[in-house]
């Protein structure tokens, strides 16, 4: 499923998938899922997949920050939420970053309860050998926000890839904080 592809269709697919700003000039893009496509992977029994705004205040952003001890872009926030009925299966937030000098878009999945189910690249803009591999991936399901969700802690690093191993353990903090401040307490 992961295929190279041009730098033309690249900047197509981020701008007209992912709805990303700006013009990415890398030989090595891959664009790997669309968004709707990850959607449906994260989500393959859901009856829905809605976005939902989630409007942080500067108190909440910047608790979010200290908790994920990483910068938030935006006070506003898009999670799509899963659901099968009355039923929500989980949560994905779209995380875009800057790895070295690229982007990296991918989604942080979270159960029902706030905790990591997956994550899964859609496009990744540095070299690819620089790209986490999914076996290293694999790190992520069933942790929470604690302190060992670090790199060299909880996280193993990824020899000559350490600032993807950050970027992506980042994210992932992101999502559990964004979790915790702004949509734990208003679920049932």
């Amino acid at each position: 499923m992961r295929q190279r592809l041009g730098q033309a269709t690249v900047l197509f697919a981020l701008v007209g998938v992912l709805w990303l700003p700006g013009v990415f000039n890398s030989a090595e893009a891959v664009v790997l899922y669309a968004k709707n496509e990850a959607l449906q992977l994260i989500f393959p029994e859901a009856d829905s997949i809605e976005p939902e705004a989630v409007f942080l205040t500067a108190e909440q952003a910047a608790h979010v920050e200290e908790l994920a001890r990483s910068p938030l872009e935006s006070q506003l926030l898009t999670v799509h939420v899963g659901r099968k009925g009355d039923e929500t299966l989980g949560y994905a937030f779209l995380d875009i970053h800057t790895v070295r000098t690229q982007p990296e878009a991918l989604f942080v999945v979270l159960t029902p309860q706030g905790v990591v189910d997956s994550v899964l690249i859609v496009a990744f803009h540095e070299p690819q050998e620089y790209m986490p591999s999914d076996r290293w991936q694999r790190q992520f399901p069933g942790k929470t926000l604690t302190p060992d969700l670090q790199v060299r802690r909880g996280i193993a690093p990824i020899s000559g890839a350490t600032l993807s191993a950050h970027a992506m353990t980042d994210a992932v903090r992101r999502a559990l904080a964004v979790y915790q401040v702004a949509l734990r307490k208003a679920r049932p």
